[in-house]
């Protein structure tokens, strides 16, 4: 986002710039016409609007360098036939431009219909000999002037082209070596992890195979051990081939979230899901922040509220916007001592890092005397145009 109105702010001001440098040739070619007439008639009329004209279509050279190719030669054809020997400035800027667009065919056509017809235009403009015609067009435009403008055109559209490439080749290094680094951190965690996951499921089941064999209750406490361990172990493999590839294996998302509260009803705790507004897709990254945020909350209600019985989890759904609440009923901690300020988590941390990244907001403490904890956060969902 940051990007686009970056890009927006720097053309609006290279169409400003434009502007300026328009207003200011034609102003130029006005008076230097104005300075060779002393009397004003229908024809010189006519030479001043062109002179203007000519100079004003400058403000178009980055939208439309070829079309202000040929305005800009007219005019200078025109306004030399009706006696006006103005220097065809507007021209020179026109054929920079026009070779700096990458146009340096329509460039060099432009420019040798234009040298054969100023002397023709200079011809018209008045009864006098081919040899002063010719030198009055020489004076005009200038072959010299005429290559240095291309010149510098193509000057400059070489290192912008060379400075493209420095910049794709540095996006290509950073992208390879975000790559390289995803594949470290998979096979870390997959070191790491994995043996130590695989051994708690492994177990779990191996406990809940043996008590059913033996006839005994399964305590739901395993129950939800072995649970999370088959869920633990889904959630990792599809975080380690996200990060293998980023196009495969999406990691969970909104669709998701029964899934979790499901199964932390099998932990004794009595989680109950509400979805509000009208379903619509978000954004992977959206869906899976919400994700992460219930997943993260109900944990924490498992592991360190008092005494919490219930929970409950709502999702209101917004145009503009996805709304997560997760409250519990657990008993109120204690008041801090005035000198000890409260320490979040971090799994708080994680999540507020997640909303922040986001855009969002997010808030998270107790609900007060009652008891209870609420974490709420609010993520801005942006539509496809």
């Amino acid at each position: 986002m940051s990007t686009g109105r970056f890009g927006l702010r720097a053309g609006a001001e290279a169409g400003a710039a434009d502007g300026v440098i328009a207003v200011g040739v034609a102003a130029t070619l006005l008076a230097t016409g104005m300075s060779e007439r002393d009397a004003t008639t229908s024809l010189d009329l006519l030479g001043y609007a062109l002179l203007a004209a000519g100079g004003l279509a400058l403000a178009a050279r980055r939208r439309a360098p070829v079309a202000v190719l040929a305005v800009t030669g007219l005019c200078a054809v025109g306004y030399q036939a009706v006696g006006f020997d103005v220097p065809v400035v507007a021209y020179l800027f026109a054929v920079y431009a026009a070779v700096r667009a990458g146009h340096r065919t329509a460039t060099v056509v432009a420019s040798v219909a234009m040298l054969t017809a100023l002397p023709l235009a200079a011809l018209v403009s008045g009864p006098v000999d081919v040899g002063g015609a010719l030198a009055r067009s020489r004076d005009a435009l200038e072959l010299a002037w005429l290559v240095a403008a291309g010149a510098a055109g193509e000057a400059l559209r070489q290192s912008e082209r060379r400075a493209e490439e420095a910049e794709r080749t540095r996006e290509e290094t950073a992208l390879r070596r975000a790559d390289e680094e995803r594949l470290r951190i998979a096979r870390e965690l997959h070191d790491s992890l994995t043996h130590q996951i695989s051994i708690i499921k492994v177990q779990s089941e191996v406990a809940v195979h043996v008590a059913r064999r033996r006839g005994e209750k399964v305590p739901e406490a395993l129950l939800a051990i072995q649970e999370a361990g088959r869920a633990a172990t889904r959630e990792l493999r599809a975080t380690l081939e996200a990060l293998r590839d980023d196009d495969t294996s999406p990691p969970p998302g909104l669709d998701d979230v029964p899934d979790l509260v499901a199964r932390a009803r099998l932990t004794g705790l009595a989680a109950t899901l509400t979805i509000e507004g009208r379903r619509q897709d978000v954004p992977a990254a959206v869906g899976r922040t919400a994700y992460r945020i219930v997943q993260e909350s109900l944990t924490n209600i498992t592991r360190h509220a008092e005494a919490a019985a219930t929970a409950s989890v709502l999702i209101d759904c917004r145009p503009d916007s996805l709304t997560v609440r997760v409250d519990d009923d657990g008993a109120a901690a204690p008041a801090p001592a005035p000198a000890t300020a409260p320490t979040p988590g971090v799994g708080l941390l994680g999540m507020r890092e997640r909303v922040t990244a986001l855009g969002g907001r997010l808030s998270a403490g107790p609900r007060g005397a009652a008891g209870g904890f609420t974490v709420h956060a609010e993520l801005p969902v942006e539509r496809a145009s």
